[in-house]
């Protein structure tokens, strides 16, 4: 959530704050901000909407040869408003604060400095920072956040600026990421890769409770007590041109298009010689072999993914798994229960997901040895974790993930096959024939996308629908999960997941005439129940939408309005194929609406608070 972006160097800084929140506007965000010198005095221009906005508010304004701090915000504290953007000002406005986190004992910290005097103007947590700072200084803006930060509780990545120093940028972070860009004669402050790439791919990753000063020519890094740390420079692998739209409308149409490559490259950096290499997170025979259990942690998309990993890994490496939400497993009472020889696994898109975060760290405490599934080298995620294994997604923009949910999957399903083969509990034979069908995937998937015109009609005709249920049993129902994630997140239409089963236990009763009733049904164990399910729903006047492989698709001609094909796979593999025609159908219903489809109202990329 929100993005942070801070220059000195000799560009003209406005291009390179704008430009640089521009590629984080995927994090999310309701108001955007710089704070820039320029005639001997600190200038800040902030306002509510999009970057467009301020962009408008800057009116076309050079500064060359200076320093700047920029921010978009996601509101937390206070509503989205001109008063509320970042960056926040001390009551002079010659010290100027953009902040990512929430700092939890902000109201203690704002009475505190009311009772001295200081006047606050916004309704934010991050104006505490810029005033304390501003009480502290004493003509040393480093010395000044160092003591700022000590008092602050919660999470926190600030960038700080001040008109008496005006050669340097403070930054500092706690539980919210924060980076800085190498350049020759600039260097760069930044929330999140993107931000950076056009002008370096070497980095600093900051560790929690690090302060650095940052000049034109110079980067210092301390510790809470001043001391000089050492920093290693973190090489970033992404291209530039992922982060752009090359010729599609939308990033997220261009990513769903992606996935084809990111399903091969993230298979092929582990497939030597057709075994399956986990060498990277330590799963070798000796420790497969003493799994008791495996336990997946994750949020959102990702908590989806490790629903469906938990039916390949139980059918294939007979473990018992058991997913939880990242911040329902944090808080369970009296404390989590980890079992010994249990194999933790977080699984999160950007690496920085505050409450998965939180439970790696519970998991630790509590002696466990973690492996994280995540797409973005050198995230908290991938530097806590024991063991890491990154995703080949590549940078994925649109806020509603595609090709970083299908890649989180293809790693549990790698790891389910050597957990099968090591253990034994598919021959040889199956563990063959299980890698055969990974390889088909990119070739299956590119076959979905030239059909899109099916789901391209379908979205024209529904869109208008106020509510919509998406139904499977078994794997279908993890998948379906993410289905109807996919339509809430980018269409605003409200649609419900159910085990199908589950219909007469409740659900049932919300099934009107025309209502729409999306069916996944690809495992040929339970297409007969599948389809006594779609009679329910069919007597009670719905509209069906049946989604299945193309040699199983006569057994719903007769009870379906309509019938999505999938290129024949086998049963194990087909819920990846089905995810595509869903993410298609969440995106055109949206596209149709007029939904801001990169960036859905109230949904941030990364969220890094609570």
């Amino acid at each position: 959530m929100c993005g942070i972006v801070g220059y000195v160097g000799k560009r003209d800084l406005i291009p390179v704050l704008v430009g640089g929140l521009r590629k984080l506007e995927y994090r999310g965000y309701d108001s955007a901000g710089v704070a820039f010198l320029k005639d001997d005095r600190l200038n800040v221009v902030k306002c509510k909407g999009r970057l467009t906005n301020l962009e408008e508010k800057l009116g076309g304004v050079s500064v060359e040869g200076s320093i700047g701090i920029g921010h978009t915000r996601w509101a937390t504290h206070g509503e989205p408003s001109d008063i509320n953007a970042h960056p926040q000002t001390n009551a002079v406005g010659d010290l100027a604060v953009v902040h990512n986190g929430i700092i939890e004992n902000f109201r203690q910290l704002k009475s505190w400095l009311q009772a001295k005097g200081i006047r606050f103007v916004s309704e934010t947590d991050t104006e505490v920072i810029a005033h304390l700072v501003n009480y502290y200084y004493e003509g040393d803006l480093r010395s000044a956040v160092l003591k700022a930060v000590k008092m602050l509780e919660g999470s926190y990545a600030i960038g700080v600026i001040c008109l008496n120093e005006p050669d340097r940028i403070i930054g500092a972070k706690k539980d919210s990421p924060l980076i800085i860009g190498l350049g020759k004669g600039e260097n760069i402050l930044a929330s999140d890769f993107p931000a950076l790439l056009e002008y370096t791919k070497e980095v600093y990753i900051l560790e929690d409770n690090e302060v650095a000063e940052i000049t034109e020519n110079s980067i210092e890094v301390f510790d809470t007590l001043g001391n000089r740390v050492e920093k290693e420079v973190f090489k970033v692998d992404w291209n530039l041109d992922q982060a752009e739209k090359g010729g599609w409308e939308h990033f997220m149409i261009k990513e769903i298009h992606e996935q084809p490559v990111a399903m091969h490259d993230t298979l092929m950096a582990r497939l030597h010689d057709d075994r399956i290499d986990l060498s990277e997170i330590n799963l070798n025979e000796e420790i497969i072999r003493s799994i008791t259990g495996i336990k997946i942690v994750a949020c959102g998309s990702a908590y989806h993914a490790g629903v469906l990993g938990k039916y390949v890994i139980e059918n294939i490496g007979r473990i018992p798994v058991d997913v939880d939400i990242a911040s329902e497993f944090r808080y369970r009472m009296p404390s989590p229960i980890l079992s010994e020889n249990e194999l933790f696994i977080v699984i999160s898109q950007s690496g920085e997901t505050a409450d998965t975060i939180a439970a790696l760290r519970e998991a630790h405490k509590k002696g466990a040895k973690v492996i994280a599934i995540t797409n973005v080298k050198g995230s908290t995620v991938s530097r806590e974790a024991d063991f890491t294994m990154h995703t080949q997604a590549g940078i994925e923009v649109a806020v509603a993930t595609s090709k970083g949910y299908l890649t989180q999957v293809l790693c549990l399903y790698m790891i389910a096959a050597e957990i099968g083969r090591i253990r034994k509990t598919i021959t040889e034979e199956e563990y063959s024939a299980f890698i055969d069908n990974l390889k088909r995937i990119p070739d299956c998937l590119r076959e979905i996308l030239k059909e899109k015109g099916q789901i391209q009609q379908l979205a024209a005709s529904r869109f208008s629908d106020v509510h919509e249920f998406f139904i499977g049993r078994g794997m279908d129902y993890a998948l379906m999960m993410e289905g109807s994630l996919k339509l809430k997140e980018l269409s605003y239409i409200h649609s419900e997941t159910y085990a199908a089963g589950e219909l007469k236990h409740g659900p049932i009763a919300l099934i009107e005439d025309n209502t729409l009733v999306m069916v996944l049904a690809t495992q040929e164990a339970l297409i007969d129940k599948v389809v006594s399910n779609i009679r329910e729903v069919k007597a009670r006047g719905a509209f069906v939408v049946a989604m299945t492989m193309n040699r199983y698709a006569e057994k719903f001609e007769h009870d379906s309005d309509l019938i999505i094909r999938l290129p024949d796979i086998d049963d194990m593999f087909a819920p990846i194929l089905a995810a595509v025609p869903y993410q298609l159908y969440g995106y055109y219903t949206a596209v149709n609406k007029g939904c801001d489809v990169d960036k859905p109202r109230n949904l941030a990329k990364s969220v890094t608070v609570e």
